[in-house]
């Protein structure tokens, strides 16, 4: 029996529709898991228990919640860390200001989150609730680089089964548009450390007068870190966007913005709001200082801003001049046309990685306010990534739709680890608070690097860390030899930062011998190559940094599976454990609203399923468990057992949904564990779990469907209450005595 303070798999708590699976999901691995002697035990990195987590002195000593995600990411530097990562919300701060509202209804004494502070005290509440703020788990628990790919039974049943996928005309009208310059891709510098530069850096703004301010101090780095710098400038932003308005308004489509607020925590909603002021731009000229004074901030979003001018006594005139820019204005793509939020509503409405592939699956194709489909003008602002997108629009155009029956897969090697390329995830990320420059100065002295700003500029910069680099290559070099699939490192020698990764990815190519089989491509010339692999239907693997991992592990995916929920992502950590996560959680808030309103959650846990007989299979390999290795393997027989009997989760209400899934894995499960002959106790065990399953199938069913319908009670969405959760989420009581 394993020690009961130490769980052998970790299971995390998080936000939105994976966490209430995880109130259906998660008893039934116990269950299971304890048969063999397998201690499952979790940790809270929800947003709203990182925000308990942070304030302990102003709650009661029932409300009060260790700081789990810090006592993780020590887990994860530990060679016997086995984490089943499920997805969480990356706040942007309509979301954490959400998220506190909700927790303070509950009874919990937060302060409010103070986006403008008038004081030292509201500075140090702001700085604790930033630092929850955007990707702030990721980089704590990826102490390893990314290994993802479709599972061979997600990949079978796709090609067997494949979803709909929207017509492409060679004519279509669709495009990405980007800045020619003065962007961060335009702006970028970067150099690798040698060991007498290393140290605690700093970040510094120099004001045209000559004084010094101390953005960022003791900022350590490390011998061979590869460091960036690089800004954006908000004068060519600004002129950009209103061109790209007129632009879309002559083309006679639609406006689209494509950014990434919830990672990009700093950069992207400041983007964000200039996008927002430019579509107002008439409003903000007539306006401007009254609207500063209702404390009016674009970088919130058009939803917020609205809701502050409704607030303001001429809010009738300044909304009938909105009202008369709009007819005006072309038409803009909807998040929701029947609600009216349209695509600059809400920062993290619109998330990149999900929201483009979605407009490539359905042939160039977007909503707008009256809810008919039509082409888009997808806005990019900055060129580092947005190539991938424009290449694959133009590639579609040419060749038509991917064939999702025939098509070959495109699998990720991504740099990560040690919060590599976290851009705007970590506080090295700035506005220009005037003219001047910004400069990275090292221990030493030396200014490596610097770049002349405007006030509003966007500064940032990141690093990639040797150990992570190194590891990275020879991920690569394994993956290659394992598949034998085409391999491209997707670096752009033309731009600085990706430059310096070339310099170690060439010589240590070369040193293995095996510099014929990759090639080093940038991004879109890249995205061609796999587009044109993949339609021959072969494979490929994508080796990218941290960004485009993020962005391709959603695009191909999408187009392959028809979600990225599907991904096996094995995250090998440096020091040998194992980060196992299970999918996407874009669409999540959907998800959770049709729960609340008809009792049915359409999630699909099949990236769970994937993770979870990974994790055992792992906990077999590195702890000599052979029972955890009996149910990994079962557990890999009732994921393809998900598959080939269609049991997956239904979007209509009525139809089998998430908690439907869950019983045929746990019934899979045990009747794989029945009929296995390598663990005599393990069958003996679930014999008589299978057979109940079986037999209690019509009534389970019955009590599952019944469930569907009426509104569901959670007691609320970013802190619901884990009795309400645990009722709603486990309807059946034949099931439930069945399990345990």
């Amino acid at each position: 029996m394993a020690d009961q303070t130490t769980p052998d798999i970790i299971y995390t708590t998080v936000d939105e529709a994976p966490e209430l699976a995880s109130a259906s999901f998660l008893p039934i691995i116990r269950a299971f898991a304890d048969a063999a002697g397998i201690k499952v035990g979790t940790k809270d990195i929800s947003l709203a228990g990182r925000i308990i987590s942070t304030f302990p002195e102003n709650l009661t000593d029932a409300q009060r919640q260790s700081d789990d995600l810090a006592e993780l990411g020590e887990l994860v530097k530990t060679p016997g860390a086995n984490v089943i990562k499920l997805p969480n919300v990356s706040a942007s701060v309509p979301q954490l200001v959400a998220a506190i509202q909700e927790l303070q209804a509950q009874g919990y004494n937060l302060p409010s989150y103070p986006e403008e502070p008038s004081n030292a005290d509201e500075e140090a509440i702001k700085a604790r609730y930033d630092a929850i703020k955007g990707s702030a788990v990721n980089p704590v628990l990826r102490e390893g680089n990314s290994d993802r790919r479709a599972a061979k039974a997600v990949k079978n049943y796709a090609q067997k089964n494949p979803h709909s996928m929207g017509k492409w005309a060679s004519d279509s009208k669709t495009h990405v548009a980007s800045m020619s310059g003065n962007d961060f891709y335009a702006n970028e510098k970067a150099a690798t450390l040698t060991a007498d530069q290393a140290g605690a850096a700093k970040i510094e703004f120099v004001a045209k007068d000559g004084a010094v301010t101390v953005l960022k101090d003791g900022w350590v780095l490390g011998d061979g870190t590869v460091v960036d710098g690089t800004f954006m400038s908000a004068k060519a932003l600004s002129a950009f966007l209103a061109e790209e308005i007129e632009n879309t308004k002559k083309d006679g489509i639609m406006f689209s913005l494509h950014m990434k607020a919830t990672m990009m925590k700093v950069s992207d909603p400041i983007i964000f709001g200039h996008a927002v002021k430019a579509w107002l731009a008439p409003v903000f000229d007539k306006y401007g200082d009254a609207l500063a004074a209702a404390g009016v901030n674009p970088n919130s979003g058009m939803g917020d801003v609205l809701a502050r001018i409704a607030e303001m006594p001429n809010a009738a005139e300044i909304q009938a001049d909105i009202d008369a820019l709009n007819a005006e204005r072309p038409s803009i793509y909807m998040v929701d046309s029947d609600k009216g939020i349209t695509n600059l509503h809400v920062p993290s409405d619109v998330i990149i990685d999900a929201s483009m592939p979605a407009v490539i699956r359905a042939g160039g194709k977007g909503w707008d306010e009256t809810g008919s489909k039509g082409d888009l003008n997808c806005v990019i602002p900055d060129n580092c990534y947005a190539t991938i997108y424009d290449e694959s629009i133009k590639f579609f155009k040419e060749n038509g739709a991917l064939d999702v029956a025939t098509a070959g897969s495109v699998a990720n090697v991504g740099l990560m680890a040690q919060k590599a390329e976290e851009y705007g995830s970590h506080p090295t990320t700035f506005e220009a608070p005037a003219e001047g420059s910004i400069r990275i100065v090292l221990a030493n002295g030396e200014a490596l690097l610097s770049h002349d700003v405007e006030k509003g500029d966007i500064w940032r910069a990141c690093t990639v860390n040797k150990a992570p680099i190194e590891n990275w290559i020879q991920l690569a070099l394994d993956r290659q030899r394992l598949t034998g699939s085409e391999a491209i490192f997707w670096l752009d020698a033309n731009r600085a930062h990706d430059a310096e990764l070339i310099k170690y990815v060439t010589p240590a190519l070369e040193a293995a011998g095996v510099a014929d089989k990759f090639s080093i491509m940038a991004p879109r010339e890249a995205t061609r190559a796999s587009l044109n692999t993949i339609t021959a239907g072969k494979d490929s693997i994508a080796i990218t940094g941290n960004v485009l991992r993020d962005y391709l592990t959603d695009l191909f995916p999408i187009l392959e599976l028809g979600t990225s929920a599907k991904m096996l992502s094995i995250v090998k950590l440096m020091n040998g454990g194992g980060l196992f996560e299970t999918g996407a959680g874009g669409s999540a808030p959907k998800h959770v609203q049709q729960l609340v309103s008809q009792n049915h959650l359409r999630w699909d846990s099949m990236g769970e399923f994937c993770a979870l007989g990974e994790s055992l299979n792992f906990l077999a390999d590195s702890k000599g468990n052979s029972k955890a290795g009996v149910l990994g393997v079962a557990a890999e027989a009732a994921t393809q057992g998900i598959l080939d009997n269609n049991r997956s989760p239904s979007r209509k209400v009525g139809e089998p949904d998430n908690r439907d899934s869950h019983y045929w894995f746990a019934r899979y499960w045990a009747e794989a564990l029945t009929a296995q002959t390598d663990d005599a106790a393990l069958a003996a065990h679930f014999a008589p779990i299978a057979k109940a399953l079986a037999e209690g199938e019509t009534a389970i069913l019955a009590e599952l469907a019944a469930a569907q319908g009426p509104a569901a009670d959670i007691g609320g969405y970013y802190h619901p209450a884990a009795e309400k959760k645990a009722s709603v989420m486990r309807p059946s009581a034949t099931f439930n005595a069945i399990i345990g």
